[in-house]
């Protein structure tokens, strides 16, 4: 069970710092340290990098939030500050992943996949990292501003707790919370989107992998649904979808398009020793974005409709899944 966020806040910032403040002072350690243990592809002085980075960026992050708390200002000027700074801390992560780990991102997708009106993104979930590129994407390269529906546990980041529960999100409890309030919620957070707005959504409900892939199939033939069950089985890279949320969502916003997103290069990565083994990255990542536009999602039988797209998303991946570099 999570915390309270009082609890949270008062036992999780304090430690962050103590150990960034660690990390920092043990720099010269860890330089030694990998520069002895080195071997061609220096993988414990990349993760070291990738670790004091992030803590120290959580540190100034935290810090910055105090002072936008202290600054005050009108709610839409508070919230500029506060997506502003998200862009920052993505912004500088994705740098260091780049240089550190190798990270390229090579995105298909039409000009006009995000523009124009407000946006409700469904994303396939699988990989390490994927909804960081995602809303770093949104927020940094197409100029969204992300309304997110996550999972609550997120919330133990100190960073993620103080930030994002700041701005327009949605923190989905893990099963304790009644289906039909979650999607209630769902629905609330995306009738109040505008033109500059994506609300992102992962409908499979998780990151990918087999054994997952194996209960959902199940999931689907206990509610007496075989049908759904074998389109299930059928998709050897996604998860099926889980469609009420992203179907409230789409009632709740009348005006927004749809654009769909599937990515591979990662997807692969289940465990450390998987991570562990792949850095640095010896494939890009790559993504595809398709926009529908709101007058051709159906009225009717729309969760057939989503089941399609996530067929199309599964063939994508089984034709677009890099192969290592030689």
């Amino acid at each position: 069970m999570l915390p309270p966020r009082f609890v949270r806040r008062l036992l999780f910032i304090p430690l962050l710092f103590a150990v960034a403040a660690v990390a920092v002072a043990a720099v010269p350690v860890l330089l030694l340290v990998g520069a002895v243990a080195a071997r061609r592809r220096h993988r414990f002085l990349r993760i070291a990098v990738i670790a004091v980075c992030w803590l120290v960026l959580e540190c100034v992050l935290l810090t910055a939030c105090l002072g936008l708390w202290v600054a005050g200002g009108s709610p839409e000027a508070v919230r500029a500050r506060h997506y502003a700074l998200c862009g920052w801390f993505l912004t500088h992560m994705y740098d260091v992943a780049a240089r550190m780990l190798g990270l390229v991102v090579e995105v298909q997708e039409p000009i006009d996949a995000v523009s124009g009106r407000p946006v409700i993104v469904l994303s396939r979930h699988g990989g390490p990292g994927d909804s960081f590129l995602i809303v770093h994407y949104l927020l940094n390269v197409y100029g969204r501003r992300p309304r997110i529906v996550m999972k609550a546990a997120l919330q133990l980041d100190p960073s993620v707790d103080v930030l994002l529960n700041r701005l327009p999100n949605l923190f989905v409890p893990d099963g304790s919370a009644p289906r039909e309030r979650v999607v209630d919620e769902v629905g609330r957070l995306a009738a109040g989107i505008g033109p500059a707005d994506a609300l992102l959504i992962f409908p499979e409900g998780g990151n990918f992998t087999p054994r997952r892939r194996v209960r959902a199939i199940r999931r689907l033939r206990r509610q007496g649904r075989p049908d759904a069950a074998e389109r299930a089985r059928n998709m050897a890279n996604v998860l099926p979808p889980r469609p009420a949320g992203s179907l409230a969502a789409i009632d709740a916003a009348p005006d927004a398009d749809v654009v769909f997103v599937a990515h591979t290069g990662a997807d692969d990565l289940l465990t450390a020793g998987d991570i562990w083994g792949r850095i640095p990255l010896d494939r890009p990542l790559r993504a595809r974005w398709w926009r529908v536009p709101r007058e051709e999602i159906p009225e009717d039988d729309r969760e057939r409709w989503l089941f399609d797209w996530w067929e199309q998303i599964d063939a994508w991946i089984t034709d677009n899944r890099p192969r290592p570099a030689a």
